[in-house]
């Protein structure tokens, strides 16, 4: 369903059933019945006739109904498919033809796993997927494998589920997998990215479609859990200098707490829906119009911070990134606070994004600010911290680079 099909869709049922308030019909996911009462038997049939002069195609009274078309989005779908149905035959396609290409319909939710080395925590993910796509109809589940050498990939192949398997041939980072997997997914799909150390709880997906489908909301987020039942405080403020250097003189948790930090941690934010400036990526759902409008994701990065410019620029696209509580996933965490290379990595990639964004002298001020707070925790002998201090006065080079090292 593609955004234009559903405002002009939405424009012709309050036009036809004289609906007063728009606002009734807020996204794809709003049921044609139950919520209209206007659309008793005669609307109907004048609904059915507004479809076939707007559209050109004719629907029969009986099958008009809420077994066949129960919310605006699938009335929606059905009229995508019939223009794509007539593009095609104008064309020269043949009917037949046609109707294959109409049937490569797109999924409400493509979910994209991307695996490095991560047997041993796939399989748990891939294991609660089908009650975390409970209700969700239309799935398909896409597995990018970067050249594991653990099996990650076979271990996909083998199981139950029968997820697609993407293999890279070689270590391409988490960014071009995403654009490898989404190259691959119907443009009118929306895509859920889940690290592979992530779990879904049961119906997690459904929240997340639902939110998606309003049209301001480019990304929604859920709410994670670590392993011990604790809220893991993912959503996010922009970084800047003042974060930087609240979080270097403070500490990370105290400049939280303050409110000063990258990090927000009030426990009242994780409780309620509502946007946020950017969130981590452990899983993210992608809104199919904004795939469209932002694009690839950045390979540069390799590792870390991706998700940062990709959200930027879906905000500046002018969608939303919305937090969803109803949805609910358990978060392993990652190897970053316990690999040198990657702390490096991601502190390299901290300063590589707000250099993209701001000047030399905004940029040097950020920069000092990382670097400080690494130099004031490497007197103990971190050599995470010592590593992050090295990245963070080295000149930027390559992201792929540091990991290499």
């Amino acid at each position: 369903m593609t955004l234009s099909t559903f405002e002009e869709l939405k424009e012709l049922i309050i036009q036809t059933l004289g609906i007063q308030d728009p606002g009734r019909i807020a996204g794809a996911s709003t049921p044609l019945f139950g919520s209209m009462p206007e659309l008793d038997s005669l609307a109907v049939v004048n609904l059915a006739a507004a479809l076939e002069t707007r559209f050109g195609f004719q629907i029969d009274d009986s099958g008009f109904s809420a077994d066949v078309f129960d919310t605006v989005g699938s009335l929606a779908e059905y009229v995508d498919r019939h223009r794509h149905r007539e593009a095609a035959e104008s064309a020269g396609e043949s009917s037949e033809e046609a109707c294959e290409l109409d049937a490569e319909s797109p999924s409400a939710a493509a979910v994209v796993i991307v695996t490095f080395n991560s047997a041993s925590v796939l399989p748990s993910l891939l294991d609660s997927l089908p009650s975390g796509l409970r209700d969700i109809e239309r799935f398909e589940v896409i597995v990018v494998d970067n050249d594991s050498r653990d099996g990650s990939a076979e271990l996909a192949e083998t199981h139950s589920l029968r997820p697609r398997v993407l293999r890279m041939g070689r270590n391409a980072g988490y960014a071009a997998a995403i654009n490898a997997a989404a190259a691959t997914v119907h443009a009118a799909s929306n895509i859920l990215i889940l690290n592979p150390d992530l779990q879904l709880c049961p119906g997690a997906v459904a929240p997340l479609v639902e939110c998606a489908a309003m049209p301001s909301v480019g990304i929604a987020v859920p709410r994670n859990y670590r392993k011990d039942g604790t809220i893991d405080p993912t959503q996010r403020r922009e970084p800047s200098v003042l974060t930087a250097w609240a979080e270097a003189i403070l500490g990370g948790r105290l400049a939280a707490r303050l409110g000063w930090g990258e990090i927000i941690s009030q426990p009242n934010r994780y409780e309620r829906l509502g946007p946020v400036q950017w969130a981590t990526g452990s899983a993210l759902l992608v809104s199919a119009r904004a795939r469209r409008a932002v694009g690839r994701w950045d390979e540069s990065f390799f590792l870390y911070s991706e998700e940062v410019d990709y959200q930027r620029r879906v905000r500046e696209a002018g969608f939303d990134i919305v937090y969803e509580p109803r949805s609910e996933v358990v978060h392993a965490g990652g190897e970053c606070g316990t690999d040198p290379r990657l702390f490096a990595l991601m502190t390299a990639n901290r300063i590589r994004y707000y250099q993209r964004h701001h000047g030399v002298f905004p940029t040097s001020f950020f920069r000092l600010g990382i670097a400080f707070g690494e130099a004031v925790r490497s007197w103990r002998g971190s050599s995470m911290h010592r590593a992050a201090l090295r990245s963070a006065l080295m000149p930027l080079g390559p992201a792929s680079d540091t990991v290499a090292r």
